[in-house]
This record gives structure tokens, sequence and C-alpha cells, in this order.
């Protein structure tokens, strides 16, 4: 009974001196990291409000044009476009194709308008930093694209614009790789969540395709900053939904699931054949106009000229399209008018992109998603009508389940979708249906949209940070000066270099590497430039060296995304 007492006193004992260690350690980390932890949160907070700012100006401002343009905003404007006579629909997209031209010529490198492709970029490779002036240049173009009769969306040039102002930020406070980052992802989470009222899909947004983790040190500021977006947002509109859905749609069966597995598959295909369209538009864009010698400032008017030419005849792709959207979630329109509106709205975005008018792929995704949705629930309800709910249902989830796969962002378009329509019911049809769109596409596609853009510009952010890590340090960092001890020497590089065992200083790691792995050497010469007569030796690049500093950013990556 002794032993026992004095065990439990001795218990006793360590738990309170373990408790005043932990007390103690609480407090100290309190003190270190408290106040710049509560800075970081505040400028999540202020950022989150300037770029909820940013989102609703500029969305008042393609209405503001529109109307000024075409006498109405798009919540009518397909409607309304059928009043009008032919040549003011002809030529309104070809005079903002004009002006988007020189703006992006004048003030872009290469005359491309900037989007969420270049954001993640920017997490990616620049610590959370995106080009400013050509950000400002891209945000005025696309506005005037869209509210001039271009087929894409506004959450592209949000985006952007949001990781300008967290650009501007971060270099104001000199903010380290990991700090810029998540004030991007601030800023990302704004701009969506004060332009669609979306909370948490902004925030998962801003997680998932952005910064592509979900570390807990950075989902406090995010959601901050997304919730300060949102009021943001319903200070100027109110608590309503994007689409207002005119009854609640009620899965009938689980017998009926079947469908949405068949339907979730037909929308990962058409979400690849819009992909595909797009680059494909994109490259014989590009083609004609340099067999045509085309100056790139009148590229996007006359992609304006073909929009134009097909929004005579169907009034529906001009802009944003949420009126076609919302007839469709409503079960408005027929079968085949809405496979002709889906296929249609299709051609008007590969045509808008590949004029590099600017915009992005968001809202057109909605929009070709809900006919997409619409059609098959025509098919589903006629063929099995005992199983069959809504074809409204339908709509709502291949409105889901293609615009999953085409931002390769299940997660956040699942909940975008919720919180967008009010219609937290359908939850089990849309996550099946988005689930299967979303891995079929991925597949066949290099996991999304935007890093298939990545791609194309051989930046390989696909297969993670392994991938592209050393892409994004040149050699000229690692190497060792000839006048270096553990440098081999000047007589021993140059014949290095005669045996063709060299890199040169401005290429990347990536090169250095398999350089290595083909040649089996441990060390290679350093070259002032890649080739030529004026070729010279500066450096050593050693294997032991490279593979040290890719080591320590995969373990910094490693942390950073587990932190």
């Amino acid at each position: 009974m002794a032993g026992t007492e004095h065990n439990l006193r001795h218990f006793l004992r360590r738990s309170v001196a373990r408790a005043r260690r932990d007390m103690r350690s609480m407090w100290l980390s309190l003190r270190t990291h408290a106040p710049r932890q509560t800075l970081f949160w505040v400028l999540a907070l202020i950022i989150g409000i300037a770029a909820g700012f940013a989102a609703l100006m500029f969305r008042k401002g393609i209405g503001a044009l529109q109307t000024l343009l075409y006498g109405t905003d798009d919540v009518m404007l397909a409607s309304h476009a059928q009043t009008l006579d032919w040549w003011v629909i002809l030529l309104i997209p070809i005079g903002g194709g004009l002006v988007v031209g020189l703006i992006l010529h004048w003030f872009t490198p290469d005359g491309r308008a900037r989007s969420v492709a270049d954001v993640i970029e920017g997490a990616a490779l620049r610590d959370g930093r995106v080009e400013m002036r050509a950000g400002l240049a891209s945000a005025a173009a696309s506005l005037i694209t869209l509210g001039s009769g271009g087929s894409t969306g506004r959450e592209g040039p949000v985006v952007h614009l949001a990781g300008v102002i967290s650009s501007w930020v971060s270099d104001r406070m000199r903010a380290s790789g990991i700090e810029g980052r998540d004030l991007l992802g601030c800023a990302v989470a704004a701009a969506v969540s004060a332009s669609f009222n979306a909370p948490i899909a902004g925030m998962l947004f801003a997680l998932e395709v952005v910064l592509r983790h979900f570390a807990v040190h950075a989902f406090a500021p995010i959601a901050i900053a997304s919730v300060a977006g949102t009021v943001i947002n319903r200070m100027e509109f109110g608590d309503i939904t994007e689409f207002r859905l005119p009854e609640a749609n009620v899965l009938g069966f689980y017998q009926e699931l079947p469908a949405f597995l068949l339907l979730g598959i037909i929308s990962g295909l058409v979400a690849v054949l819009l992909i595909r369209a797009i680059f494909w538009a994109d490259d014989l864009g590009s083609t004609l106009a340099h067999a045509g010698r085309v100056p790139r400032w009148l590229r996007p008017a006359l992609a304006g000229a073909v929009l134009g030419l097909m929004a005579i005849w169907f009034p529906h792709i001009i802009g944003v399209g949420y009126e076609t959207t919302i007839a469709a979630l409503s079960g408005e329109l027929l079968f085949w008018t809405a496979v002709l509106y889906a296929v249609v709205k299709a051609v008007a975005v590969a045509v808008t992109l590949a004029g590099r008018m600017g915009g992005g792929v968001f809202s057109p995704s909605l929009m070709i998603g809900a006919l997409v949705g619409l059609s098959f629930g025509h098919l589903a309800t006629a063929v099995v009508p005992e199983y069959s709910g809504s074809e409204t249902l339908y709509a709502l989830a291949g409105m889901g389940a293609v615009t999953a796969a085409v931002l390769g962002a299940p997660i956040s378009t699942t909940m975008i979708v919720f919180e967008m329509t009010g219609d937290w019911q359908t939850g089990i049809a849309v996550m099946v249906a988005v689930s299967l769109s979303s891995a079929l596409c991925s597949r066949l596609v290099d996991r999304s949209f935007f890093l298939g853009q990545l791609k194309r510009r051989d930046i390989q952010l696909a297969a993670g940070p392994q991938a592209w890590m050393l892409r994004s340090v040149p050699v000229r960092e690692l190497m060792r000066p000839l006048d270096s001890p553990r440098c081999p020497g000047p007589v021993a590089c140059e014949g290095m270099v005669e045996e063709g065992l060299f890199v040169a200083a401005n290429q990347s790691l990536a090169r250095a590497m398999a350089r290595f792995e083909a040649t089996g050497a441990e060390v290679l010469a350093v070259t002032d430039t890649a080739r030529g007569s004026q070729q010279r030796v500066i450096g050593s690049l050693h294997q032991v060296d490279a593979l040290a500093r890719y080591a320590r950013a995969l373990a910094a990556t490693a942390r950073e995304e587990h932190s």
C-alpha cells in the first residue's frame, strides 16, 4: 500500500513538472512567434479586403462596359442581343479585340494575357510572386474582352489581379517563400470568394489549385481572407446565391446513381475535348498568324471578328453566359438546343483564347457542363422515367463534373457548385459525377487545363516538385569557381570541355543532372556559354553539390507542405 502511494506521488510530481515545462515552452513560443503571426493574420485580412474589392470592381466594370456597348449586362445579354442590328454584334468584338491587342502589345513582353496558370507558376517557382505590370495590363485586357463579347470567364484575370496585390505586399515586407505563397493563397481565396459568393470554395481553390497542398499553417490566414472577400461580395449583392434554381432537386432512388457515373465519364471526355480544342486552336492561330505575318496586336481583333460572326446567330456565346447557364439549370432548353449551345460555346471559348483576348475558363466550363448535364438528363429521364429525377439535377451534376475536370479541382469545384446554387440536397449525385470526370480527365491530359498550359511553356509542374525543382536552379549558383581550392583547376576543366563533359552556367540544374546521368561523370566543367568559339571555362560543377541542393529543396518543400 505504501509503495502504491509513493508511486502515485511520484507520478503526480512528474506530471506537474511536465506541465510546467510545457507552459514555459508555450509562453516562450507565444512571445517569439505570436507578434509576427498576428501581424501575418492582419495582413491576410487586409489582402482579403483588397482582393475582394478588386474582384467586385472587376465584375461591376464588366457589367458597366456591357451595358454601355450592348445596352444590358450579362444577366440578360443573350436575349437582349437578339434585338440588336447584326452589324452592331459584329463590330463590338472587333473593336474590343483591337483595344485588347494594343494593351497587351504595349504592356506585356509576349502579348499574352496572364491568368490562373501564371499564378500557379508564381506559387511554385517565384516565391509567391507574379508579374505586376503584365498582370495589371491583363486585367484591363480581360475586362475589355468580357465587356465587348469575348467568350471566356472572369475568374482567371481576377485571380491574377489578386496575385498582383499580394505580390506588392510580399515585396514590401520582404516575405520569404513560404510567407509569399501564403499571402498569394490569401489573395486568391478572397478573389474567388468575392467573385462567386463562395467562401468555403474560395479557400479550397487557393489550397487545392494554386498552393497545391493543404498545410495547416496556411489554413487560418487563407480562411480569414476568404471570409473577408465574401463579406465584400455580400455588402454589394446581399446573401444570395449566384444561380437561383426554380425548385429543389431530389435524387429519386439510389438506382439512379449509375446514370450519374455515366454522366461523370461523359463529362470527363467533354472536358478533355474542351482542353484539347483550346490548345489546338491556339496552335492553329499561331501558325496562321506566323504564315500571314499578322502583327500580334491584330490577333485579338481577328478573333473578335470570328466571335462577332458567331454571335449574330448564337448570341448566347457573348460574355460570361449566366443567362444560358441559368436556363440550363432551370431545364428551359430542349435536348438539341442544349447540345448545339454546348458545341458552339466550346468553339467560341477556343476562338477567344486562341485569339489571345484574355479571360478564364471557369465560367465557360460551368455553362458547358450545365448544357451537357441537361442534354444527358433529357435522355436519362426519357429512357428510364420510373427511376429518374429531374433533368435539372443532371444539369447541376454536369456543371460540377465538367468544371472540376477542366480545372483539376474536384474538391473546390464541388463546393463552388453547392455554394453557387444553394442546393445541398443533391450532394451524392454531384460527387459521383465529379469523381469520375476528374479521374478520367486527369489521365488523358496533364492533370488540368492550367497545368497543361504550363507544360506547353515547358514548365513541368504536373508531376510534382521533383519534376520542376531542378529547373528553377541555375548552374551558376552551385558551381565552384576556378580559383576555389576544391575546383579541379583550369587545365583539368579545359580537358573536360574537349571531352564534352561540360554545362553552361546559365543552364538549369536539371540539364546538368541529365549530363551527369548520361556521361557517368562526377564533375562537369562550367562554361560561360553553351556553344561558340568564344566559350570560356569559369568553374566546375560537382554531382555531390547538385544532389545536396536537390535534397535540401525537397526537404524544405516537404516541411512547408506538412507544417
